[in-house]
């Protein structure tokens, strides 16, 4: 995800990318990353719950300004 987001930066100083923040995109993932590692290590549900709804705050975030931009 690193690797992405530094691919993802460097093609939009470029020019190269489509306009747009993909920080709340790779949030996202990084969040969904999050609650796999939580639920496959056994770790307490809370935990698990609060990255999916954080994962599900960047997605509506990514969403919103996604719908906004013409």
């Amino acid at each position: 995800m690193a690797a992405e987001g530094l691919w993802l930066t460097a093609r939009r100083r470029a020019g190269r990318a489509a306009p747009g923040n993909p920080w709340p995109f790779l949030a996202a993932g990084a969040a969904m990353l999050l609650a796999l590692r939580l639920a496959l290590t056994g770790a307490w549900w809370g935990w698990i719950a609060l990255s999916l709804a954080l994962s599900g705050l960047a997605h509506a975030i990514d969403l919103a300004a996604r719908w906004r931009r013409p």
